[in-house]
């Protein structure tokens, strides 16, 4: 049976996709499932029949609705949408996407808009955490336009930044879930870190790579990426998440000395089975927040690379990533590295597209107001 559901296609820092609102999807996540696989087209490598772009970073889709938080102006649920198999995965969030919520949430009379910059806070469902989001309005429109530059996005655009709030355990509870700040798998130490997402962080040397690849020739690397998959999984054995192999978390995320004057660290994140071409939001906040606690190997490799002095907080953090670099603003109110107050850093985002996604959906999907 074809249904219809209004749509709007942003996109949001370096990740782009549709934007649907929650109340028009269905209550249950399989039904919701459905819904998003044929909005993106996925189970065919150039999702010739949706809305995807044949490739995870354009493979995602919002889902915006009011808030379920007494401090929260909107709710937002992210989903992960498999090119070419049928997997929907709620259980990541999307800080890129995140940026284009805001927008939308205006744009589509959710939030009224304050002068010329509006502020609204964000709960984002997948990690039950609050994101405050500043969205420049002059004139009471969102203005996508302005001197903005983020790397891996062309031209300039608005500048809109996150804060995000209590950036710790977003989905274990646990800073270290391990409880170790090193552990060692197969012979490879790593840091198991959850703050605004989870992450196994490995040194490039122990895998063989200089840490400043491109991410063609990691993924290439098939022998590499064999152990990087096997050291991901026993990772999400040791943080309490069980068994993995069906998720995308945790992100494995590669760290060496950085190649410019003014950067932290390189890093080289991954979605987890290949390379991102760019850097995400929640793993530059996660990475950024690593750097000042003692121990882990962020923090190991900031030291010996002369960027971080010795028994002190990264207050900004530069991370080089493929397409650029990222700035990362953390706030530690009470001086304390495991419980940073504020995670910050801006994002641009544009609207693209505004109108309906048609679905030839089955009768056992039941959708809002369907008879």
């Amino acid at each position: 049976m074809m249904h219809s559901l209004p749509c709007m296609i942003l996109r949001g820092g370096t990740s782009r996709g549709p934007f649907l609102r929650l109340d028009h999807l269905p209550a249950d996540d399989e039904g919701r499932r459905e819904v998003l696989r044929q909005v993106m087209g996925s189970g065919h490598v150039l999702q010739i029949d949706g809305l995807g772009g044949g490739n995870s970073l354009t493979s995602k889709v919002a889902l915006v609705g009011p808030p379920s938080h007494p401090e929260a102006d909107v709710d937002y649920l992210f989903a992960q949408v498999d090119v070419e198999g049928d997997k929907v995965d709620f259980s990541p969030n999307c800080g890129n996407m995140l940026a284009a919520v805001g927008p939308y949430a205006i744009e589509t009379g959710m939030i009224a808009p304050q002068g010329d910059l509006t502020r609204l806070r964000i709960h984002n469902l997948n990690t039950r955490t609050l994101i405050d989001s500043q969205v420049p309005t002059p004139g009471g429109a969102v203005a996508y336009q302005g001197d903005t530059r983020i790397s891996g996005v062309p031209g300039a655009g608005s500048a809109i930044k996150l804060g995000f709030l209590g950036a710790v355990g977003a989905k274990t509870g646990k800073m270290l879930p391990s409880g170790q700040v090193i552990d060692v798998i197969d012979g490879v130490e790593v840091t198991c870190l959850d703050s605004a997402t989870p992450v196994v962080l490995i040194e490039a040397a122990s895998l063989g790579w200089a840490g400043n690849e491109a991410p063609a020739e990691m993924d290439a690397n098939r022998e590499a990426m064999a152990r990087l998959e096997q050291i991901r999984l026993k990772a999400g054995e040791l943080m309490g998440m069980g068994d993995v192999s069906g998720s995308v978390l945790p992100k494995p995320v590669i760290l060496s000395a950085p190649r410019t004057q003014d950067g932290t660290l390189c890093a080289r994140y991954f979605v987890p089975h290949r390379c991102h071409g760019a850097l995400a939001v929640t793993g530059a906040i996660t990475l950024a927040v690593a750097t000042s606690i003692p121990g882990t190997l962020a923090n190991r490799v900031a030291l010996a690379a002369g960027t971080l002095a010795p028994d002190s907080l990264a207050a900004n953090v530069h991370l080089e990533h493929p397409a650029g670099f990222l700035d990362v603003e953390v706030e530690h109110a009470n001086a304390d590295p495991m419980t940073p107050s504020r995670v910050s850093l801006l994002r641009t985002a544009r609207k693209i597209m505004s109108g309906e996604v048609f679905l030839n959906l089955p009768d056992s999907v039941e959708m809002p107001g369907r008879a």
